[in-house]
């Protein structure tokens, strides 16, 4: 079987001294990818994880056109909002069709 390697949680506080070590170090390297790999060995996180970290901070500053990451979190609440109530409208449906039914099978008073 091919099992995933669980991904490390690092804390905010790791991301925000990650991204300020880029902004430092950047000038030294010849790309932000240089930039990236060489302080992520440093660091002890992949490369990929910091170039994200890094984007979305410019995000998060108006440096960089995209979501910012309270856009994003609002985004994700509305997500779950909707497929809770897409859920309760299925069980609302099914209800109403349930009674109709049984509303239909019931003898009829004169």
């Amino acid at each position: 079987m091919d099992q995933k390697k669980p991904t490390p949680k690092y804390t905010s506080e790791f991301r925000e001294r990650s991204v300020r070590l880029f902004r430092e170090q950047r000038p030294d390297y010849t790309s932000d990818n240089a930039a990236y790999r060489a302080i992520a060995s440093k660091l002890g996180c992949s490369h990929d994880t910091r170039r994200a970290w890094c984007i979305q901070a410019a995000r998060d500053a108006g440096e960089r056109g995209g979501a910012t990451s309270e856009e994003k979190a609002r985004i994700k609440a509305l997500e779950r909002e909707v497929k809770e109530l897409r859920t309760a409208n299925e069980i609302l449906k099914k209800a109403s069709a349930y009674f109709a039914q049984a509303e239909l099978d019931r003898p009829l008073k004169r």
